[in-house]
């Protein structure tokens, strides 16, 4: 056996199969637009997304917090408008992708509010997952929608992106937003059922990987085109998304989803290719951060924070006693004791004049200290990592800190 990647036999338990899954916290499901839309209408599979439909209402009342990543708005909007043939201009897809999106929207929104489920929609581009500052704000809605109850229903923005900070398929989309959510599972539904060991319609051998723990140019030969007349990504873009999954601790699967009932057939054991990782999205963003070269500055705590950090608590603005340098909100900051040692490093939610005008003061008071509603963290306990050798004071944790939710 390869140590490229291993091969679980197909005769285990279909619970193990689908046990990402089944036990993710969040999970984005992304659908593409070979499923979604009729290649000859160019209109919504009605009949087939009503079970789509209601297996993300059974992961809903499974407490299961869901993403959706949806293609289609380019293949339904491009019939309305006449272009049935060829490969469209850039001008071409952007105003398809207008046409397309608000008839995407309206399906997803009609069938989920039927059953009492909100729906948001969201419309990202790469500089939204590339740039901190947008990134952070996307991060932020996305949590507040998921906390309010609402499903997410998010595609690339299409009629605004051009082609130099387009991602050109919603794959990797559909991992930047897992990236960016903490999702712990990522099911990329598609018109292929799995990695290939080689390319089915030339090799009869070709058979389906059910699990790669690394991704090496052995794997990476296996990946083909795609298949499809209306979709535009192919099993490279899958490699590549399952890149950014895993090293954000997301477990990634690629499935075939022309079935009915596409996510039911993965947790009855249908087959199909998960990525696995080797950390959790939280141990993944916390090695990120300790792993940091050079903190963009640095803010002294008080013992009593020292103290609640050490038990796994958020920072509050309250033990805050000093910043220095330079740092905006969503840098990486150190965190030291009195005495100067690094005790921490984490993702700061203020820049450092707002943190000097906050620091040593209650939560309750930062809208009226800054004008605005922010965090109530200074960081959050997600967004910290401690330091090799930080030692607790002996100090008894106040105010300063506080569990997070």
């Amino acid at each position: 056996m390869s140590n490229a990647y291993s091969f679980r036999t197909m005769t285990a338990p279909a619970r193990s199969n689908a046990a990402p899954l089944v036990q993710a916290r969040r999970l984005v499901v992304k659908v593409g637009s070979a499923l979604l839309v009729g290649g000859e209408s160019g209109r919504v599979n009605r009949a087939w997304l009503e079970t789509l439909v209601e297996d993300l209402l059974r992961l809903r009342k499974r407490a299961q917090q869901v993403i959706l990543v949806s293609s289609g708005a380019i293949a339904l909007g491009r019939r309305r408008l006449g272009l049935r043939r060829g490969a469209l201009r850039l001008e071409e897809s952007q105003a398809a992708a207008a046409v397309g999106q608000i008839r995407l929207a309206a399906a997803y929104k009609e069938l989920l509010e039927e059953h009492g489920v909100t729906v948001a929609q969201m419309l990202l581009t790469l500089e939204d997952s590339e740039r901190r500052r947008r990134y952070l704000n996307a991060r932020a809605t996305l949590e507040a929608l998921l906390t309010l109850g609402a499903l997410p229903v998010i595609n690339e923005n299409d009629t605004v992106a051009t082609a130099e900070i387009r991602y050109g398929d919603n794959d990797r989309l559909a991992a930047r937003v897992a990236q960016m959510a903490g999702a712990d599972c990522l099911v990329l539904l598609s018109d292929v059922a799995g990695l290939y060991s080689a390319d089915p319609n030339k090799d009869a051998r070709a058979r389906i990987l059910p699990e790669v723990r690394r991704i090496t140019p052995e794997i990476e030969a296996m990946a083909g085109r795609s298949a499809s007349a209306v979709g535009s990504g192919g099993m490279t873009a899958k490699l590549l998304a399952a890149k950014i999954a895993v090293a954000a601790g997301c477990h990634m699967c690629i499935a075939a989803g022309h079935h009915k009932h596409p996510l039911r057939r993965l947790e009855e054991g249908a087959e199909c290719t998960w990525f696995v990782p080797s950390a959790t999205p939280v141990a993944a963003r916390k090695q990120w951060i300790a792993g940091t070269l050079r903190p963009a500055g640095a803010i002294t705590i008080d013992a009593g924070a020292e103290r609640a950090l050490l038990e796994g608590k958020s920072l509050l603005p309250a033990g805050v006693t000093g910043a220095r340098g330079r740092f905006e909100r969503g840098d990486t900051v150190s965190v030291l004791a009195g005495d100067g040692a690094e005790i921490a490093r984490g993702i700061v939610a203020y820049s450092d004049a707002d943190a000097a005008r906050i620091m040593g003061r209650q939560s309750s008071e930062i809208e009226a200290l800054l004008g605005f509603r922010g965090r109530d963290e200074m960081i959050h306990r997600d967004d910290l990592v401690l330091m090799r050798g930080a030692a607790t004071t002996g100090a008894a944790p106040g105010a300063a800190a506080r569990q997070a939710p």
